[in-house]
């Protein structure tokens, strides 16, 4: 599928591109932190990252930012997958819980995204990070508007 064919894919489509396709010449949050669509199916997302020093807050562990970025992302775009072709979303309300900190070392970063309810003007969703050892990074909550 080439760029054009955008609008005409569903949301479940489009992420399943993304996934195998792993495009690096569009811009996006994605390819800003190295992230990797790891599973895809309908309502679920996996992503992951590699830290490094550049995601450090002034303590020198993983910024909450790039955990919220992690979540936002996988949880968003689950919602997405439930999309038919044509229709768009945003995160209204993102509710996130950190754990523990995370190193900036190289460490993998692994969020997990799951819809909760999938309506025709709202949605919501749930997500987890967790480390290499799968521990507990941070979790969340997300309602998004369907437009």
């Amino acid at each position: 599928m080439t760029t054009t064919d955008f609008a005409a894919m569903t949301g479940l489509e489009l992420m399943q591109w993304v996934q195998t396709e792993r495009p690096t010449d569009i811009p996006s949050i994605g390819r800003l932190l190295g992230m990797r669509f790891d599973e895809v199916e309908h309502g679920r997302i996996v992503v992951s990252l590699d830290t490094r020093p550049d995601f450090a807050n002034p303590l020198g562990t993983v910024h909450g930012g790039i955990a919220a970025t992690l979540l936002d992302s996988a949880m968003g775009c689950a919602v997405h997958t439930t999309l038919p072709a044509g229709t768009g979303y945003t995160t209204l309300e993102l509710k996130v819980n950190y754990i523990r900190a995370a190193r900036t070392d190289g460490q993998v970063l692994t969020a997990e995204g799951s819809v909760i309810h999938a309506g025709r003007r709202t949605a919501t969703a749930e997500g987890k990070v967790r480390d290499e050892q799968g521990k507990l990074i941070a979790h969340a909550t997300t309602t998004c508007m369907i437009f």
